[in-house]
């Protein structure tokens, strides 16, 4: 039985944020909810997933998921400037990171090697008071961020995030 276990509870977004969720792209994602399993779908895909090539094979042929296909289906916008970044290879550099990006950095223990956990994000978008555009901004990634990572790509990490 295939079960789905989100560590990050999977919530809503402070209204006055949504604003600005529509002008990023994001609002049609932010309103995914957690999906109802369809055993009998998710098995037959499962029966024909072959993790070497990471494929489908279907009768009709190989099908690959791609990034295109996930945009097309979220109706993501991917026209605009690419979001790139290196992988912090340290905590200074994930500090200075989080300093320059939510105004905070987190502590040791809230981090796992060189990535952050979703609880730390998690806790500071509930804890930010949107006073300005500065923690606007701030809530916005944390909830993009959020998404990401708990809805669009989720896997095996322990629940943080690079």
């Amino acid at each position: 039985m295939l079960i789905c276990d989100y560590s990050v509870s999977l919530d809503q977004y402070n209204n006055r944020v949504e604003e600005h969720l529509r002008f990023i792209g994001f609002y049609h994602v932010s309103q995914i909810g957690v999906v109802q399993c369809q055993k009998v779908l998710v098995n037959g895909l499962i029966e024909r997933w072959h993790p070497d090539t990471h494929t489908f094979h279907l009768p009709i042929g190989e099908c690959a998921v791609t990034f295109e296909d996930v945009a097309i289906i979220l109706g993501l916008p991917t026209d605009s400037f690419l979001v790139t970044g290196m992988t912090m290879s340290s905590f200074e550099t994930l500090e200075a990171e989080c300093l320059h990006q939510f105004g905070v950095a987190p502590r040791k223990s809230d981090c796992k090697g060189s990535c952050i956990k979703l609880t730390w994000l998690q806790d500071l978008k509930e804890n930010l008071q949107l006073t300005d555009e500065s923690s606007i901004q701030r809530y916005v990634k944390c909830h993009i961020i959020l998404l990401i990572e708990t809805i669009l790509s989720g896997d095996k990490s322990g629940a943080s995030v690079h």
